[in-house]
């Protein structure tokens, strides 16, 4: 499993090179178009709070010298501005959303394609190198985006702000200047050191809440199971120590929390009183207007707030840092996946007859299958048997691509299906599990109804209208495996390769599977017991202990 975040290096340039994938992809010229509408609406919220800044000034002025007309002109400003600044904040803010989940649709479909292609989903499972990619797809990809945008705005607005507010605040007092530059400065370092930890810490604490979660979506999805095994005491003891490991890093991170927010809220009470004890002694000896201090107080704070986005937004920027990192090492881990493959056999698609060429099959030392070389013409109905099944099993996995630890070379037809020994249904109606996806249209509701009731399964679907139910999760394994039998004869592959599922279906079923296959020229391949009827099979491949085999053809 990883456990360490990726180095600072690595993640800037994959964040780096995300952002340029999203702005060069097809969805990039009105990301752009958004982020530049953007740009302008910040702009004018800037140009808005100076304009504020001034009116607000005048607007205190007018109250300390009495000024009724002035106060009433004034004020009318005051909410002028207001409503203005209301309008545009909420336009950007609304065009800000569009465009983060423009950049988290286009990088979710992406981290899925890539998640999915060349087997990559599985690798990663088997490799166990990397914890929980099904949360940072889901969720770091979110937040990536949606905080990405967030600190690329605030960056932009903090720089207007400097740009902006330091003139203002220059010309009423250098001094003060000065002192919100050092002031900023000195926050924000003091924020890194004692901050710091919490980027480790955050990274930590997401594997520990995926790792807490699956056990529990595990308990539910296996409570039957674990019921009838009365295995309650294991589960607990499972679920409360990931809870103690979770609430372990949990109270770390609430620790530092308290230290950086010992220094963060004495440094933010103190912004409101430097500017006063600075400006208003020049009140005092006359020097300025009242309208001023209020005037300096505002500039003030906003100069050092944008000097201080650090301050303000560490504990943000250590769950980014976080995730950032964990998207970093899914990128990384897809692809020493693609590089690193356990599987020995080689395999190879062609259009013709099935191939094994020099297969072994194995562990070093424990070889289940030797140099099998064959090929399977198609009308012939194979039986795999032997004195366990273990040879035939791997088989199976080696020409499904499962990786083997073997070697050789398997040449497949493209169109060739497999039927595991456990079913797996997929969400959905029972029309788009039945149906070929390439295909969706081209079977009628006759069709389907037709096979489900050769299988004797009519009773799953009352009619044309329950091909658009969904699926019932709680049907029985041999049901199950009659669908997935279903979807096979209305696929009609060239061939299928079956793993042992007699023991579930039962003799008379399976024989009935067995003929459906035959009268629709779909050639069988069964990984099946030493005592299967070998009467409907044209040929027998028997795989004895020592990894030695024999290929009958029972018909000659």
């Amino acid at each position: 499993m990883d456990s360490q975040p990726v180095p600072i290096r690595t993640t800037a340039l994959r964040f780096a090179r995300a952002v340029r994938i999203f702005l060069t992809s097809e969805v990039g010229g009105r990301a752009r178009l958004m982020f530049f509408g953007l740009m302008l609406l910040l702009f004018g919220l800037n140009g808005l709070n100076v304009v504020n800044n001034y009116v607000g000034r005048n607007f205190m002025t007018a109250i300390a010298e009495r000024q009724m007309n002035e106060f009433i002109r004034q004020a009318v400003f005051y909410v002028c501005v207001f409503a203005v600044l209301t309008v545009v904040g909420v336009i950007a803010r609304f065009v800000e959303e569009r465009l983060a989940l423009l950049w988290r649709e286009f990088l979710t479909r992406r981290a899925v394609d890539i998640y999915l292609e060349d087997e990559a989903y599985y690798r990663l499972e088997v490799s166990g190198t990397l914890s929980h990619p099904d949360q940072r797809i889901s969720e770091d990809i979110q937040a990536f985006t949606v905080t990405t945008l967030s600190y690329i705005i605030m960056l932009f607005s903090s720089t207007l702000t400097v740009v902006t507010f330091s003139g203002v605040l220059w010309s009423i007092s250098p001094l003060l200047f000065a002192v919100a530059v050092i002031y900023a400065a000195c926050g924000s370092y003091m924020t890194i050191v004692l901050g710091r930890p919490l980027i480790g810490l955050n990274y930590e604490r997401l594997d520990k809440e995926a790792s807490f979660r699956s056990s529990l979506m595990h308990l539910r999805e296996n409570a039957e199971a674990v019921m009838v095994t009365g295995v309650e005491g294991q589960q607990k003891t499972r679920l409360l120590h990931r809870l103690d490991d979770l609430v372990g890093n949990i109270r770390i991170i609430t620790a530092v929390n308290r230290n950086l927010a010992y220094f963060t809220s004495g440094y933010n009470w103190m912004i409101q009183i430097i500017p006063d004890l600075i400006i208003a002694p020049a009140f005092m000896r006359g020097e300025i207007e009242f309208g001023v201090i209020t005037q300096s107080g505002a500039a003030f704070a906003m100069l050092v707030g944008a000097f201080s986005l650090i301050v303000r937004q560490f504990n943000s920027i250590s769950n980014f840092a976080a995730v950032v990192s964990r998207l970093s090492a899914l990128l990384e881990a897809i692809e020493r996946s693609r590089k690193h493959s356990v599987s020995g056999v080689e395999l190879a698609k062609r259009d013709g007859d099935l191939v094994f060429d020099h297969v072994t099959l194995g562990p070093s030392g424990h070889t289940v299958l030797r140099d099998l070389s064959l090929s399977i013409p198609m009308g012939t109905p194979v039986l795999i048997c032997g004195p366990h099944a273990t040879a035939g099993a791997a088989l199976f996995r080696a020409t499904a691509g499962i990786p083997t630890a073997g070697a050789g070379r398997i040449e497949r037809p493209d169109d060739l299906m497999f039927l595991p020994q456990r079913p797996y249904l997929p969400p959905g109606t029972l029309r788009q599990y039945l149906v070929p996806s390439e295909n969706p249209d081209g079977f009628s509701d006759r069709q389907v109804l037709e096979v489900l009731r050769s299988l004797g399964l009519d009773g799953l679907a009352d009619g044309a209208e329950g091909l658009e139910k969904e699926q019932d999760r709680e049907m029985s394994l041999g049901d199950q495996q009659l669908l997935a039998v279903a979807k096979v004869l209305l696929s009609r592959p060239r061939y299928v390769f079956l793993d042992r599922i007699e023991a579930t279906l039962g003799r008379e079923t399976f024989r009935n599977t067995l003929r459906l296959l035959c009268e629709r020229s779909i050639t069988c391949i069964n990984n099946g017991e030493e005592g299967d009827t070998r009467d409907l099979y044209r040929a027998l491949l028997d795989c004895r202990e020592d990894g030695s085999w024999t290929w009958t053809d029972e018909r000659t």
